[in-house]
This record gives structure tokens, C-alpha cells and sequence, in this order.
């Protein structure tokens, strides 16, 4: 348990702003859990919303030493931000979300701020690059309208074992999420609970090793798409240890898929409102990132 009082600099500020300043290795997910189960008490009393705290009033987070001690020990850059969004390079290995996760991270840093940035999009765990965070609620639903209309085109590097015939080509198949198995499975043809994908390469640059990089697009955003699909038509991900192969993988050293969302490309087609500033801008990651 943490025994607090509010001092004169939170006066009048969210309960979350001066918890998170003030109790080493708390992350906003960490408080969002203990306010589900009301624990946390102000002035005795149990609360289960996020209120605005005064000077002198006293604050019991029960919370144990052991989960405040998985502390984050990354950083993350920033690529690009304004008033209304945050660019950052997704290091491999790191969640979107949830406990030591990037957002946590993010709410950290700008726990002081009336709305903590949240993101627009999601990469996997081990997929690094580009990531779209909003600063404000209006902004945040703006881009998740325009990620849903394809506005943003999203550009992914995929190092790949075997070189395709056809050089450049759109992709129509169907998948299937199977949440227990943490799988997903890919069919030429409509099956039941399966989805329509569309995913689009073109080769970057082909290697002697029989490898070749890949700029991949995707029109339907489904969980692991790039990296199944891809391992369905033959070309797997060097380093994916779920939909590639692991002989492959061990060949040339990679424990985690070499795929890198490096570009994003603001392509508005209606309104945009306070964003209007970003249509037609450009994104991009070197390919150093992917360190290859």
C-alpha cells in the first residue's frame, strides 16, 4: 500500500496525473486495474473514477511492491509531434498495449496532459516501425474514421525467404482468427468465419541467399495478415517463429519477424477538420531499422 497527500502543484488535478508522477513504476494501465476494484481510496473512501484531487487531501493505492517493480527499461523515439498527434519508432518485442506496453510508456511521459495519447492503429509485439498516436480525444476520432476509410496508407518492409516470379501483385484471399490458438489461417477460397484480405507487394531488392525485400500494403488491417498471408503464397518472414520456418530462421539469426512499418502517408479524401494540415504529408523509417 502507498500513502500519499496531494501537494500544492496537483491542486485541481486528475487523480491519475498525480499518482502516476508520484509512485515510481505506475503505469495509466496499472491505475485503470486497481480503479476497476476500488482500490484506491481519497479521504477514506473508495473511488472507481478518475476525480480531480486538492491540496492536503490523502491518497491509499493498494498496490503491491512486486508489480511497481516491472519497471519499463526502454525508450522510445519520437519521430514527429504537434498539438494533436505523436509519431514513434515501435521497437521489436514491445506490446501497443497493456502493462510495459508502449502506451504505458506514452502515459507516463505525458501523464500532467487532460487527455492522455492513445493510439490509432496497432503493430504486433515484434513488428517495429511507425506508430500514429493522438493528443486529443478529436483527433483520435478523426483517425480512427480515416484509418477505417483508408486515408492512411500504412508501408511495410518484410524481409522475406524466396524471390517471387511476379514482381508486384494485389492479393485477394480469406482468413480465419482462431483466439485460443493465437493463430490465424489463410484460404484461396470463402470458407465459413473466414474474412476477405487484400494484401499488396512489390520487390524492393533481391539477394544472392535467395531472400528479397518486400514494400507490403495492406487494404484489410486483420490480425497477422502480412505474416501469414505471406507465408501462404510461400515467401514467410525471416524470423517469424509462428508463420515461417524455423530452420530459416535459425540460418540467419532472427528471433523475431523482420517486419517494419516504415511509412505512413496522410491521404485524406474528405474532411478533415483540425488535421486538414496533414493531408498529403510523408513518414518514413530508413531501412537501418529493420538492421539488416
Amino acid at each position: 500500500m502507498k500513502k500519499l497527500i496531494v501537494n500544492e502543484k496537483y491542486n485541481g488535478k486528475k487523480l491519475h496525473s498525480f499518482l502516476l508522477d508520484k509512485i515510481n513504476g505506475f503505469t495509466y494501465s496499472m491505475f485503470c486495474n486497481i480503479l476497476r476494484k476500488k482500490d484506491i481510496k481519497v479521504n477514506a473512501k473508495r473511488t472507481n473514477k478518475d476525480i480531480i484531487v486538492y491540496e492536503g487531501d490523502e491518497i491509499l493505492v493498494y498496490v503491491s511492491d512486486a508489480l511497481l517493480e516491472q519497471k519499463q527499461d526502454f525508450s522510445i523515439e519520437i519521430v514527429y509531434e504537434d498539438d494533436n498527434i505523436l509519431i514513434l519508432n515501435k521497437p521489436r518485442g514491445i506490446e501497443v498495449t497493456g502493462e510495459n506496453s508502449v502506451t504505458s510508456y506514452i502515459h507516463k511521459k505525458y501523464s500532467s496532459s487532460t487527455f492522455l495519447p492513445m493510439p490509432c492503429h496497432r503493430l504486433d509485439r515484434n513488428t517495429c516501425g511507425l506508430l500514429l498516436f493522438a493528443k486529443t480525444e478529436i483527433a483520435l476520432n478523426i483517425l480512427l474514421e480515416k484509418f477505417k476509410n483508408h486515408e492512411i496508407e500504412k508501408h511495410y518492409y518484410a524481409w522475406v525467404y524466396s524471390i517471387p516470379k511476379i514482381k508486384k501483385q494485389t492479393l485477394t484471399a480469406y482468413l480465419f482468427k482462431d483466439t485460443k490458438k493465437s493463430m490465424v489461417y489463410v484460404s484461396d477460397v470463402p470458407l465459413k468465419g473466414y474474412q476477405k484480405i487484400i494484401t499488396s507487394y512489390s520487390v524492393i531488392k533481391e539477394n544472392s541467399d535467395n531472400t528479397c525485400l518486400l514494400d507490403v500494403q495492406i487494404e484489410t488491417g486483420k490480425t497477422h495478415q502480412i505474416r501469414a498471408h505471406l507465408a501462404f503464397i510461400g515467401l514467410p518472414i525471416i524470423g517469424d517463429g509462428k508463420y515461417g520456418k524455423n530452420e530459416i530462421n535459425k540460418a540467419f539469426h532472427q528471433k523475431m519477424q523482420c517486419l517494419c512499418a516504415y511509412k505512413l502517408h496522410f491521404r485524406f479524401s474528405t474532411d478533415s477538420g483540425v488535421l486538414q494540415y496533414l493531408n498529403d504529408k510523408l513518414f518514413c523509417l530508413d531501412l537501418y531499422y529493420m538492421n539488416l
